[in-house]
């Protein structure tokens, strides 16, 4: 009978076979819940399960739902069978918990590579909302700024413009994935950004003719040090956190302008790579994020609410 270490080593190496640029070490959540399950014929697999509440006031609130569960499947070389049985028995765990309520999801991280796992997750009726995307080391064709377009470093002078550009794109993105425009979505984005701009991590404007049209809100991100980057190789990565372009200059060529700058940042400072998320559904960033070099490593599947798991 396999063990979970058995299940987990097996799972290690399909993935470095789909995808080379998976971590080489798998994440095992603390405090978690185990579930299990038997494929139809007789293989076992096994996931853990943890739940995270994002109260009003909570940041994370902002892309990811009140009562937020996440299943970490350990399924080994089963990726349709043994996905579609686990998946089974967290909706029987779910069903045994007490309800969530509307505001509340049900979430599976996998990479993007296993279509063999896609089949079971569509069939238990997640969706694809966001990516996460990464990015090879390689410097941006230089782009050169059209009329009076200029890109610069953002400053604490301009905590209000950088607020109302977030906020757009927040406003945007909760139409298309797993964003939620909140009633205090403008203080949580100020308080954000006043950190941020007094950071390291670099905050980048496009003008245009002197007026802010377009932000980057960056930062970095080393492995080692930060437990939120462990679906990423080791190394110190650029992150992408926010790119907003003013509706009105939207496909005029300024946020390829502005992320070219941001790039040969990154390169110039030594990332081994650049990550984002995006929303698959989001039929600007869909688009445009691939253009800029970007590739899916991690598909975020959810179901809203948790107890809508087929």
């Amino acid at each position: 009978m396999a063990t979970a270490q058995d299940l987990m080593q097996a799972q290690f190496a399909r993935f470095a076979a789909l995808d080379p640029q998976l971590p080489q070490d798998q994440f095992v959540p603390t405090d978690a819940e185990p579930v299990a399950a038997r494929t139809s014929d007789g293989h076992a697999v096994a996931g853990l399960v943890t739940h995270t509440s994002n109260p009003e006031g909570s940041a994370r609130g902002l892309w990811q739902a009140g009562e937020a569960f996440e299943l970490f499947p350990i399924i080994g070389e089963h990726p349709r069978a043994g996905m579609d049985s686990l998946l089974g028995a967290w909706r029987e765990w779910l069903g045994e918990q007490d309800d969530p309520g509307p505001n509340s999801s049900a979430m599976v991280v996998w990479p993007s590579r296993d279509v063999q796992a896609t089949r079971a997750l569509l069939d238990h009726g997640f969706l694809p909302l966001s990516v996460l995307a990464i990015r090879s080391p390689t410097p941006a064709a230089d782009t050169e700024l059209s009329g009076t377009v200029k890109v610069r470093r953002a400053g604490p002078a301009d905590l209000d413009t950088v607020v109302e550009l977030t906020l757009t794109e927040l406003e945007y993105a909760a139409l298309v994935g797993t964003a939620t425009y909140r009633s205090d979505a403008a203080q949580l984005k100020r308080t954000a950004a006043r950190v941020r701009l007094h950071s390291d991590d670099p905050v980048w404007l496009a003008e245009q003719d002197g007026t802010p049209v377009a932000v980057a809100e960056c930062g970095w991100i080393d492995t080692g040090k930060s437990p939120r980057a462990y679906r990423l190789r080791p190394g110190s990565w650029g992150y992408v956190n926010c790119v907003s372009v003013d509706e009105k200059a939207r496909g005029t060529g300024i946020g390829r302008q502005l992320m070219s700058v941001v790039h040969n940042e990154f390169v110039r400072r030594g990332a081994i790579g650049s990550f984002l998320y995006y929303n698959p559904p989001n039929p600007l960033s869909s688009v445009f994020w691939p253009r800029q070099g970007y590739r899916p490593l991690w598909t975020m599947w959810e179901v809203r609410p948790a107890t809508a798991v087929r």
